[in-house]
């Protein structure tokens, strides 16, 4: 494992150790609660996403305020390039929106969810 890589997998185990309280309502209270997997702080990339479930390919992230400053916005865009181009869809929730419309976030997430599974059954185009 090279240098970059050890530092990032070390760094998503700090994260997962010290989540902010709407991660941790987002992960125990909805994602744990979805039939399938997700992950907490996994490394994609260079990047390293909130929540991902592997086997659809969907990261969400909860955003705090850091990422609506211009800096962070031009980060997000960049990562989520990335992470689009490599196959991920990307779902992104305000802290405000996971203290305050709880239900309807978990909502979104299962239907994106349960749609692009059933895209993913679909065999191929010819």
């Amino acid at each position: 494992m090279n240098h970059d890589a050890h530092v990032l997998l070390m760094r998503s185990r700090n994260l997962r150790k010290s989540m902010t309280r709407e991660e941790k309502h987002l992960y125990f209270d909805g994602l744990k609660e979805m039939p399938w997997k997700f992950r907490r702080q996994v490394v994609l990339g260079h990047y390293i996403v909130d929540f991902c479930c592997p086997q659809l390919r969907i990261v969400v992230e909860v955003d705090g305020t850091q990422h609506f400053l211009e800096s962070g916005l031009a980060y997000d865009q960049t990562r989520d390039g990335w992470l689009n181009a490599n196959g991920y869809r990307v779902l992104r929730y305000s802290n405000e929106a996971v203290n305050h419309r709880f239900e309807a976030v978990c909502e979104e997430i299962l239907a994106v969810c349960e749609k692009r599974e059933a895209e993913m059954k679909k065999p191929p185009c010819r």
